[in-house]
């Protein structure tokens, strides 16, 4: 059924007429009475009893107004709800978020926007995985350096950037040998660290003793001893300030860039846009020490 015409017959059967109803609504008469016409055809019962100068409800059409006028109001109404609650955010919220962020983050970020938004529903997956949001059903996901991808959106909030460093106790060997070194995942292959120091650059010959796949799980093998490693400075800073490790150099690779993703600019839900500005808040300048005393805090 034509939801269009059934408003129209509504609009006809609430005035009265073909002429009272284009002078209340602004519509062409002849259009409402072409619509009600096809309205008609396609229920083949016919609504209206045409006078010459009357208009009256039939048994059939006074049982259609009286239901679909009922009808017609709550959506009327539900439409105007959801328009004027569009600047307040509420209902369900999915996103996607990278582990290491997650873990050091996401909580403390999670919890804090539910407590000022308690009418949105926050639901947080943590996967490093590019998950397509569409199929999947995210509204907003977290990424580290994404590929280019023309059918997103995105911009950063956050840079960071890789230190080599290492146990007070572990001594970087003078002659060039290889140190002991604990990397993310086992494929890493790496021979050696290209750093930039004070006096310069250098580089730090490696062998892989131990592979991890969590960066917190390297920091905390790194903090026990096992070998230098390679970590983002946000989340050694405290180890550093504390003297738990120290720095061997800046290493020669990347920037570090978290980027929020999402579908589109056009009409950006309540809730992506209330959540993006809670990342602002929380990250004003989108710096590295912001992300480590947030982490601390």
């Amino acid at each position: 059924m034509d939801l269009l015409a059934l408003a129209d017959f509504n609009l006809v059967a609430r005035h009265g007429g073909f002429g009272r109803a284009a002078r209340a609504s602004g519509r062409p008469k002849a259009t409402l009475s072409r619509r009600v016409t096809e309205l008609e055809g396609s229920l083949g019962l016919r609504l209206f009893e045409r006078g010459a100068r009357a208009l009256r409800l039939t048994q059939e059409g006074r049982a259609l107004h009286e239901r679909a006028g009922a009808l017609l109001t709550e959506l009327e109404e539900t439409a105007a709800a959801i328009a004027s609650g569009v600047d307040r955010p509420r209902g369900r919220l999915r996103i996607s978020a990278p582990l290491l962020f997650s873990q050091t983050a996401m909580g403390r970020l999670a919890a804090e926007f539910a407590l000022k938004f308690p009418e949105v529903r926050l639901e947080v997956t943590t996967e490093d995985r590019a998950v397509d949001m569409v199929e999947e059903g995210y509204d907003l996901v977290i990424r580290v350096n994404p590929d280019p991808d023309e059918s997103l959106v995105g911009r950063v909030f956050l840079r960071d950037r890789l230190v080599v460093v290492a146990n007070p106790a572990l001594i970087r060997p003078a002659d060039g040998s290889a140190v002991p070194a604990v990397v993310r995942g086992s494929g890493d292959r790496t021979a050696a660290w290209n750093v930039t120091v004070p006096g310069g650059r250098s580089s730090i010959a490696i062998e892989a003793v131990l592979g991890l796949s969590s960066l917190v799980m390297v920091r905390d093998a790194v903090r026990a001893g096992v070998g230098a490693g390679r970590l983002p400075v946000s989340l050694v800073s405290h180890d550093l300030a504390a003297g738990r490790l120290v720095r061997w150099g800046d290493a020669d690779a990347p920037e570090i860039a978290l980027w929020t993703l999402y579908p589109s600019r056009r009409l950006l839900s309540a809730r992506v846009s209330a959540f993006l500005e809670h990342l602002k808040d929380a990250f004003p300048k989108g710096v590295p020490d912001e992300l480590a005393a947030y982490i601390g805090g």
